[in-house]
């Protein structure tokens, strides 16, 4: 579709090469993305069950905290615990980092639309997250927090 849609107009004997390129990098971008959001469901898998594999931590939280289900008190603690430093940790990184973090990964926007409403280029947005991404892991790992 990219190729249709933006390279449509170029001579046919270009088409195999940019087609090509268009691959490399949609493969690229999927597995940067699968890196990135296994990052993050391996930092919140601690707040899953561990007998339970296809589970999302952020819909599993919504859920039990609008459930009547007993939870043990100290796993209630512990859960908050590691929220509110996450949570403390974002609003410490840069602003543009943790815009493009927010967008991208709580708000699941792709790179595009990121890029379209912060006003700056995908480049841009790309390292606003990688560089979101190492901040809070490092600053995770030294609170001790080992997801």
């Amino acid at each position: 579709m990219k190729l249709a849609e933006k390279y449509g107009d170029r001579p046919s004997s270009e088409l195999p090469m940019i087609f090509q390129r268009i691959l490399q990098n949609t493969i690229r971008d999927y597995y940067r993305r699968s890196k990135v959001r296994s990052l993050w469901t391996t930092l919140l898998s601690s707040l899953s069950p561990d007998d339970d594999d296809d589970h999302d931590p952020l819909e599993t939280i919504a859920a039990e905290s609008g459930s009547n289900s007993p939870q043990a008190p100290d796993d209630q603690l512990l859960q908050s615990q590691v929220l509110a430093a996450i949570e403390k940790e974002i609003k410490l990184l840069p602003a543009r980092q943790r815009e493009a973090f927010l967008l991208r990964y709580w708000e699941d926007m792709d790179v595009a639309q990121t890029a379209s409403a912060m006003g700056c280029s995908e480049g841009s947005v790309k390292t606003h997250c990688s560089r979101a991404n190492h901040t809070l892991a490092a600053a995770l790992r030294a609170k001790g927090i080992t997801l």
